[in-house]
């Protein structure tokens, strides 16, 4: 493969502020990725996913295959503010690419592209091949979990292309996750006139991050977060009004009926006499947990690093993804099939140069192999 044609391509793509908000950049990445796919000859088209998000991508060979025999799926936003590429835009030393989304996943998207450029033509004849790219996978895929879910009814197996692990290790399992806002009204009045009128929404909510914290299962991978609080107006102010945003990660989805019945519960009964508490959930992604199909998928995943000379490794591990949606349907999944990199969410995020080829040629192999 060319190498520096492949940087130039992550460049288009890397270039582009495209945070899930940012519609007007996701729909840039999108029109980017279709124009490439065009190119190779391949039935493209955008779909329409609400006036929320920008479009997703639906790329095949075979666009009217009742089944498909694989189904691969990456996601065109990331995690960052507008202005974030012209902060840092795509740099590179001797062994690392850097930059927005590098990692996370512009470069598995590329990965998809470039392995199915490189598929012989006998397979790409054999097979039913489909491409699903999301514009909002950061945000929990609210507004596309559906539209993949009904693509990978039609599946047989699905392979996420989100980065390999630092270690170069693919993704067995992910945690569920959960995201909840908790909202506290109470009763305002003068902190120091007459403080007893009042019916404090910020005590409430303190109140609630204790029996919050209870409900956490250290042995069973069970964690809940509380990452950002506001509330109040003034100091001198009974605050009747704050907010807390919860999240949550499990690794059995019976753990989360737990968690959700608990909370549900909680905050029917209140945390502060005269405070009342809401509870919306904003988001949620089931745990993706390896099945026996899943364990089939694996070993030819293994014979396909064989035959490539990539030695493969699995993890388990705590961020989600849009395998997690797959899996719980029962779809065979798996995941990080992307080049290897880390630092996602954050400034540090990097891409490994010297993985990308052999990223590539494992993801060909593998579908070559269905």
């Amino acid at each position: 493969m060319n190498l520096d044609h492949y940087i130039e391509e992550l460049k288009t793509l890397v270039n582009v502020d495209c945070g899930t908000q940012t519609i007007a950049g996701v729909a840039t990445v999108a029109g980017i990725m279709q124009t490439l796919w065009q190119r190779e000859g391949w039935h493209t088209e955008q779909v329409n996913l609400g006036d929320n998000v920008g479009p997703g991508v639906f790329v095949s060979n075979k666009p009217h295959a009742e089944q498909f025999d694989v189904l691969l799926v990456g996601h065109l936003d990331t995690v960052f503010a507008p202005g974030t590429v012209a902060e840092r835009p795509l740099s590179e030393d001797d062994t690392r690419l850097y930059g927005p989304g590098v990692s996370d996943m512009k470069s598995g998207l590329l990965n998809i592209l470039w392995a199915m450029r490189g598929l012989d033509a006998a397979d790409k004849d054999r097979l039913a091949i489909a491409v699903a790219m999301n514009p909002d996978e950061e945000t929990g895929s609210v507004y596309s979990h559906e539209w993949i879910g009904e693509l990978a009814k039609r599946a047989r197996c699905v392979l996420v292309c989100e980065a390999a692990r630092a270690d170069g290790s693919l993704v067995k399992a992910r945690k569920g996750m959960a995201g909840y806002h908790l909202t506290f009204s109470g009763v305002a009045a003068h902190a120091g006139n007459d403080p007893e009128k009042g019916r404090s929404a910020i005590n409430a909510l303190a109140h609630a991050v204790t029996a919050i914290n209870a409900l956490t299962d250290w042995d069973r991978g069970t964690t809940l977060n509380v990452g950002v609080i506001h509330g109040g107006s003034a100091a001198n102010v009974v605050a009747d009004s704050a907010v807390a945003e919860l999240d949550v990660r499990f690794w059995e989805n019976d753990e989360y009926d737990r968690v959700n019945q608990a909370l549900e519960a909680l905050c029917e009964k209140g945390f502060l006499e005269g405070v009342t508490t809401s509870l919306t959930r904003v988001n949620h992604k089931p745990a993706m947990a390896a099945s026996e199909a899943t364990q089939g998928l694996m070993q030819l995943v293994e014979k396909a690093g064989k035959e490539e000379g990539i030695a493969i490794t699995w993890q388990a591990v705590g961020g989600g993804s849009d395998a997690n949606h797959t899996a719980a349907l029962g779809i065979p999944t798996l995941d990080g099939l992307g080049p290897i990199g880390a630092g996602f969410h954050s400034p540090a995020e990097w891409l490994d140069k010297a993985s990308i080829a052999p990223r590539i040629r494992l993801l060909k192999r593998i579908v070559s192999m269905l």
